[in-house]
């Protein structure tokens, strides 16, 4: 599995590249986080509607899937830092055309939809190339660990992210948005600056099988198709944060500043177990962990729906969120360690359907439950669903479930 790595190389901060990129990824991390409270809570000031809220996520969903192939196969084709480069610089203009909408009064729910698909196109083209960068910054064997950091640091910006954008939100939308840019012009110096080195790629057309090629190896690997279809389909069910600014004016009566705290909440619970999953190496029972992690997630996301009070909604995201931190570690590091490099933009953008794009389908199906429904129903059914997929997925996936190690195991 590797040489054995020295005290030193086992250190995170000795290896330079990853600091930086850890950084721009937390600073990135801090502008989207804050530009998510604004932009949710605008379009809700705007039109009180569940359905214009469920939009903002059908906005995201979309460039993911439709973008997601080719950027793959752009992300193992060329230079990876100057993708992600090009990504978070549209994000940024993106971010300054929402402040000067904001600021003249011409911020209709069309034109912010319009900029949150732009956003979307960019992150669409950005997420293959920059998931596939960490694994070339840190040595193999402490790769998971370096995952669970990087997601320690994402996390951490996102506690405070959520809240500050929250309070600011007092002094405006365009205030909001104008800090948010500030943070991704901070990310795009530190990877400016990020020394990436990668040999040079063999070029391969861009036709369907190459585009595809990432589709067919997640299929060969019935472990890691089991590992993001589970995925895909508990946080299509148990997408209820969608739903926070209907939770936080009309069910927990609070405001900006309640709705930047319920945001933030997840994040608490994912630090304090990333912290752990940092530091500890999760040697057994993976498999089972990973499905106890997603049944928690589903209960934690019932206990939310079906909560009257602040406090209790505050723990049961957080609970949700600690939950979804082992689950997401482990989905991580069984894809990232199972591909070669030249695959991995390809897999990780399929990946990024499967996993990432859920999160905004999920606030969609939401959105769209909550219009027919009501906000808490539609919750508490996504819960419950997210408990029947668990059991469904132990049953068609019997080795997942057996699983001991987060090592490649050879399947018989």
């Amino acid at each position: 599995m590797g040489s054995p790595v020295s005290a030193a190389e086992d250190s995170l901060l000795r290896h330079r590249s990853f600091v930086a990129f850890w950084l721009a990824r937390t600073c990135s991390s801090f502008g989207f986080q804050m530009f998510s409270v604004a932009v949710s809570w605008q379009i809700y000031a705007l039109t009180h509607s569940a359905m214009a809220l469920g939009m903002i996520g059908l906005m995201q969903f979309l460039p993911s899937v439709l973008l997601a192939l080719p950027a793959g196969h752009l992300a193992d084709q060329l230079d990876r830092r100057r993708i992600v480069l090009l990504g978070q610089c549209i994000e940024w203009l993106a971010l300054l055309g929402l402040v000067a909408l904001t600021l003249m009064n011409w911020a209709g729910k069309i034109e912010i939809w319009g900029l949150v698909f732009l956003i979307s196109v960019a992150k669409a083209l950005e997420w293959p190339a920059i998931t596939s960068m960490l694994p070339a910054l840190v040595p193999p064997p402490i790769l998971a660990r370096a995952m669970a950091a990087s997601s320690v640091g994402g996390q951490a910006a996102v506690i405070i992210g959520p809240t500050l954008g929250g309070f600011l939100y007092v002094a405006g939308p365009d205030v909001v948005y104008g800090v948010s840019a500030l943070f991704y012009l901070f990310s795009i110096v530190l990877v400016s600056r990020l020394r990436y080195e990668r040999p040079p790629q063999a070029r391969l057309p861009m036709n369907l099988p190459n585009l595809f090629a990432g589709v067919r190896f997640i299929r060969d690997r019935k472990d890691v198709l089991g590992v993001i279809s589970l995925d895909l389909f508990a946080v299509l069910l148990g997408g209820a944060t969608a739903l926070l600014p209907i939770f936080a004016q009309d069910i927990l009566h609070t405001g900006p500043w309640g709705l930047g705290i319920l945001r933030g909440a997840p994040s608490v619970g994912a630090l304090l177990v990333g912290v752990w999953l940092s530091r500890h190496k999760l040697e057994k029972n993976v498999g089972m962990i990973m499905f106890g992690s997603v049944a928690g997630f589903g209960v934690a996301t019932l206990v939310f729906a079906l909560s009257t009070q602040l406090w209790l909604s505050v723990i049961a995201l957080a609970a949700l969120g600690g939950f979804d931190m082992v689950s997401m570690v482990i989905r991580g590091a069984l894809v990232q360690l199972d591909t070669p490099d030249d695959m991995r933009g390809r897999v990780n953008a399929v990946n990024a359907i499967f996993i990432n794009t859920s999160n905004q389908l999920g606030e969609f199906e939401s959105g769209l439950l909550a219009a027919w429904m009501g906000a808490v129903p539609a919750a508490a059914i996504g819960g419950i669903g997210t408990l029947i997929v668990v059991g469904v997925w132990m049953t068609i996936f019997p080795h997942l479930r057996k699983r001991q190690k987060l090592e490649n195991e050879t399947v018989v």
